[in-house]
């Protein structure tokens, strides 16, 4: 499974930016795409999640009303719309996907390692950049 992550850059707060992930490699119907963020010196930490069997997202408490996840099927891709972005928000974000369902409710309060194993595969990151 590839990933591939982009729409990352630099705003000032209150701004907005969208990010894409689009996946290549897999073969199963359904599956769990979340993003995840990791700032310097912190944890990486799940932001939010979609299953694509049915639609169901799932949102970190930090990012819920300000952050909104979506996918388009035909294009295996997922984004996630982020808005009034704060200086909190910077961190280097990545997408990652999984088989089971279970991992995106695990993705919304997941931490460091934990975190980093609860996805099949990974990308390589975006940088957000919020100041």
């Amino acid at each position: 499974v590839q990933l591939v992550e982009s729409g990352g850059g630099s705003v000032q707060p209150g701004g907005s930016l969208r990010l894409s992930c689009a996946a290549s490699g897999y073969t199963y119907s359904s599956n769990c795409m979340g993003w995840f963020r990791q700032a310097p010196g912190k944890e990486r930490e799940g932001v939010a999640a979609i299953w694509n069997g049915g639609g169901g997202t799932y949102y970190a408490a930090s990012v819920k009303g300000r952050f909104t996840i979506s996918q388009d099927n035909a294009k295996n891709a997922v984004y996630l719309q982020m808005n009034s972005l704060k200086p909190e928000d910077t961190a280097m974000y990545y997408c990652g996907t999984d088989r089971r369902k279970s991992t995106c409710t695990l993705t919304q309060t997941c931490r460091g390692k934990f975190c980093q194993s609860i996805m099949a595969s990974w990308g390589q990151g975006t940088q957000v950049t919020v100041s």
